[in-house]
């Protein structure tokens, strides 16, 4: 007991300065979603093989302190070889998150990479489950690096600032 009390106390004034990061996820929901099939099945030939086009954006939203809701938006674009859309899904995967200890640039890279990797698989299910509703084979989308597109956007932001400097 000693040991540990004497252990802890030079760790003490650390502890004063260091804020604990504290994460939860309060809820996830759907926020909008639509499923679009303009040339309907007869779009899905023998031996289809689609082009398949897919934008993610994400919104942050500051609800109150430390509560966030983050958005992930997700469309995918399915053409036919002859440039028909096959069908087009549109989600947006909300959630709400309690994120406190960060501030900053860290706060806003964890809200634009942590959550959407939260949100993710919700809103793969979701498309999946309504491009199967619509008749059409399951689209098995890939996992996402988020962190990985958050330091590509901060790069592109810079390179935009920069030449915008230049100007």
């Amino acid at each position: 007991m000693t040991d540990e009390t004497q252990a802890a106390a030079p760790d003490a004034p650390q502890q004063d300065q260091v804020k604990k990061v504290q994460f939860s996820t309060k809820r996830v929901y759907v926020k909008d979603l639509s499923f679009e099939a303009p040339n309907g099945l007869i779009a899905t030939p023998a031996g289809w093989q689609p082009k398949v086009n897919q934008d993610l954006s994400t919104q942050i939203n500051r609800i109150q302190d430390d509560l966030y809701e983050v958005v992930l938006n997700i469309t995918v674009t399915v053409n036919t070889q002859e440039e028909k859309t096959a069908f087009l899904v549109e989600v947006h995967q909300a959630g709400l998150f309690s994120v406190s200890g960060l501030e900053g640039g860290q706060l806003q890279q964890f809200l634009a990479s942590q959550c959407p990797q939260i949100l993710f698989p919700y809103a793969r299910e979701a498309i999946d489950n309504l491009v199967v509703r619509g008749g059409f084979p399951p689209l098995m989308m890939p996992p996402i690096n988020f962190e990985a597109l958050y330091a590509q956007a901060v790069v592109e932001a810079r390179k935009q600032q920069a030449g915008e400097q230049a100007n």
